[in-house]
């Protein structure tokens, strides 16, 4: 499935981003322009079923990943996958073959009672939102909304991923960057991914979308790896 993409910047350097389950590219609005002040060509995708590609009768991280090996360039500089977009980097890792990946609040372990989570997502008022992201902007906001309007809301009860394992090897330098505190990534899970070779950073205070929330904090955490 090809994927729609967004860029920002040119150059050799490419910068590979995934975002998480709801949102799309857009999603990326900071972060796309801060990595192209870095000599980055930066390419977002809207994930199947999230803002405007292509939609599926059922998902799946396979089909998620075939499609964006199939949407970006082979061999990036970095990648970067949050939450949904980490799951899909780890089963695509192998044949992408970044230089570096880079997993934000990855989903690698995702709980059972997600459908259940976003069932209604659509249906909540901007003040809801505003409750959930105390400290997002209020364009964050604008964008969420747009995005969650983009959004099929059966990827998640055909998504099959709750209860799995997708942990990824670690065949390049790997990053695991974490909120504080992290509703996917335990400590002890934490310590487990230090013993298989990822390199763990917590960015003190950050909410599960930690560009969303803290970009300076997140671009910090990122220093020696973009």
């Amino acid at each position: 499935m090809k994927l729609y993409t967004r860029e920002w910047g040119s150059g050799d350097k490419v910068a590979v981003l995934i975002h998480g389950v709801i949102s799309d590219s857009r999603g990326w609005w900071r972060v796309g322009p801060a990595l192209a002040e870095r000599g980055y060509r930066v390419i977002a995708v809207d994930l199947p079923g999230h803002g405007s590609s292509p939609r599926s009768s059922s998902y799946s991280p396979e089909l998620l990943a075939s499609s964006l090996l199939e949407s970006v360039p082979a061999q990036p500089e970095i990648a970067i996958g949050h939450s949904l977009g980490g799951l899909t980097l780890a089963v695509a890792v192998e044949r992408l073959l970044p230089k570096r990946a880079i997993y934000s609040d990855p989903g690698f372990r995702v709980p059972g009672g997600a459908a259940d989570m976003f069932a209604q997502i659509k249906t909540l008022p901007r003040e809801m939102h505003e409750q959930f992201h105390p400290g997002w902007s209020s364009e964050e906001i604008d964008i969420e909304l747009l995005t969650i309007a983009d959004w099929d809301e059966t990827f998640i009860s055909t998504m099959t991923m709750q209860g799995k394992d997708f942990t990824p090897p670690v065949i390049v330098p790997s990053l695991v960057q974490l909120a504080d505190p992290s509703f996917l990534v335990s400590p002890e899970f934490a310590e487990e991914l230090r013993d298989k070779g990822f390199e763990v950073r917590v960015v003190p205070g950050a909410e599960h979308t930690i560009h969303r929330h803290l970009l300076g904090d997140f671009m910090s955490s990122l220093d020696g790896w973009i």
